[in-house]
């Protein structure tokens, strides 16, 4: 659909088409804080698994037909903006699709008027559909990047002081060796 500015209460519909053979379509929102939010998996056999491992939806419908698979927002609301993905695994690889940006419309006011401003998101116009990676700087990266450096560096500080004990335990074990081997008699 190339409705990118949708009404409270308006059904929004939204289409993906797969050109291969495929193992189903899951669908995925990224909301305006960057975070990605499962929505449904629609199986190759038409089988739809919503969050929660439930068959249906209060808020979604989904449904394929042959090679389309749809994702219908019943009645949109302030917690559905966000831009749409399509995700499709084919061969072990993962497919997504451009991404599909659905924001209420910015208002501005004046003293004299109230007008839709031209920017829907984040500095995203209405001639630039597409999101912009936000900047490396931001806290919230930051905060990531911290927890996974965690993750990352204090097991593999401790596997390297646990390679070095053991090396100087072998060097010591086997210079003990060689003296024994050199103080026999011949």
């Amino acid at each position: 659909s190339s409705i990118t500015h949708p009404r409270v209460g308006q059904r929004l519909e939204l289409e993906c088409v797969s050109t291969k053979e495929d193992s189903g379509v899951f669908w995925v929102r990224l909301d305006k804080a960057g975070i990605l939010h499962f929505i449904v998996f629609i199986s190759h056999l038409a089988r739809v698994t919503f969050e929660g491992n439930e068959k249906t939806s209060v808020r979604f419908d989904a449904t394929k037909d042959n090679r389309f698979y749809r994702l219908v927002v019943k009645s949109f609301s302030l917690r559905d903006e966000g831009h749409y993905f399509c995700l499709m695994n084919m061969n072990q690889m993962l497919y997504f699709s451009p991404g599909q940006p659905a924001f209420f419309p910015v208002v501005t006011t004046t003293a004299a008027t109230t007008s839709p401003a031209p920017t829907t998101e984040h500095g995203i116009t209405e001639k630039d559909p597409c999101p912009k990676t936000p900047a490396p700087e931001t806290s919230k990266e930051k905060q990531l990047d911290v927890f996974c450096d965690i993750f990352i560096w204090v097991p593999l500080a401790g596997a390297c002081l646990l390679l070095v004990i053991a090396l100087a335990v072998t060097i010591v074990l086997c210079k003990q060796t060689r003296r024994r081997r050199c103080r026999c008699k011949r």
